[in-house]
């Protein structure tokens, strides 16, 4: 793919992106257990993020740190040879935007309460909608915690509070603005699945997913990588000893996908998806109808697991083209591409 990022938003702010990345929430918490980070796997991501952004030139500098807050004794350092900040070097590095899932943030609050089928009026809806934004917001700072360790200028930016709202739970009202102007001054977006007023329903749970697909129609990335928790899209659930790892997805222009590498030898080309009890929001099957609108788009979608080398690859843009022999993902790509 050519490196043709210019994308003009609707606030007139003219922004080069490179790329948005999609942190699966299986991939950042452990999703059977309530509100707990995968502190491992987001440490390693938050790494590789940088290595993605940085140029090659600033990559191996110091890292200046921009988490300076002392929760729970973290970052003692920091003020301690806070004088030294000063010498190391900071780069705006490749313009990307992050979003996040929920993973086992708040999935489980607005499964209970319903939040995601609307009828605000309900107490215990009211409720959850509160105890959800509570939960997915709580993740978000987290995650803006471990990529500003890591010397990523990252800005939360929840839906909610940007003014996002649905329409029986497509996108209504979605401004863009602040996000330009975040990019355009150097910083990395970062938002995630959030629950939203639907004029229709009330609320409802606007998901990660959509919003990457809006996002993409917006700012028009080089490509888009979804980190997950397997190595990709399987034609089956992965747990099936029988599942096949497919690895590379074509997108018509009517927007129907068919599986071109490998060949399967079942006719139907069909593929089997699961959703887990409390996921609110589609799990993979929105995943691949999302990612097939984007690739609709002409913008390559990467789905890799997460921490990985393959992951690395991806999000450098080293997959872009012919994907090579040893790299282990899916790639869904426009038919006229592939």
């Amino acid at each position: 793919m050519e490196d043709n990022m210019e994308a003009i938003t609707s606030s007139g702010v003219s922004t080069a992106l490179r790329c948005i990345v999609k942190l699966g929430g299986a991939a950042i918490t452990c999703k059977n257990e309530i509100e707990k980070i995968n502190e491992e796997s987001l440490s390693c991501v938050a790494s590789q993020l940088r290595d993605a952004m940085m140029p090659a030139e600033t990559s191996s500098g110091k890292i200046l740190g921009m988490d300076w807050s002392r929760r729970n004794g973290l970052n003692s350092e920091c003020f301690d040879n806070f004088d030294d900040l000063g010498n190391a070097s900071v780069s705006d590095g490749f313009p990307f935007i992050v979003v996040h899932g929920a993973g086992s943030f708040g999935h489980f609050q607005a499964s209970k309460s319903g939040v995601h089928k609307g009828g605000l009026h309900l107490p215990l809806v009211k409720a959850g909608f509160v105890a959800t934004r509570i939960s997915v917001t709580s993740l978000n700072l987290e995650i803006v915690r471990a990529l500003a360790q890591e010397g990523i200028p990252s800005i939360g930016m929840p839906p909610f509070a940007c003014g996002w709202s649905t329409c029986e739970r497509n996108i209504a009202c979605a401004s863009n603005s602040q996000v330009a102007k975040a990019i355009a001054s150097g910083f990395v977006p970062v938002l995630h699945g959030d629950a939203v007023f639907d004029s229709s329903l009330g609320c409802t749970i606007l998901s990660g997913d959509v919003i990457i697909r809006h996002l993409a129609e917006q700012f028009k990335p080089n490509f888009v990588v979804f980190l997950t928790d397997v190595l990709g899209v399987y034609d089956r659930p992965p747990s099936d000893p029988k599942a096949v790892l497919l690895r590379e997805i074509a997108v018509d222009k009517d927007g129907k996908w068919s599986i071109e590498k490998p060949v399967l030898n079942h006719s139907n080309n069909q593929v089997e998806f699961t959703v887990a009890a409390h996921d609110t929001t589609g799990g993979m099957v929105t995943k691949i109808s999302e990612a097939a609108l984007i690739a609709k788009l002409g913008i390559d979608v990467y789905i890799v697991k997460a921490g990985t080398e393959h992951s690395l690859k991806a999000l450098k843009g080293q997959v872009n083209g012919e994907i090579p022999d040893d790299w282990i993902g899916t790639a869904i790509r426009s038919a006229k591409r592939s």
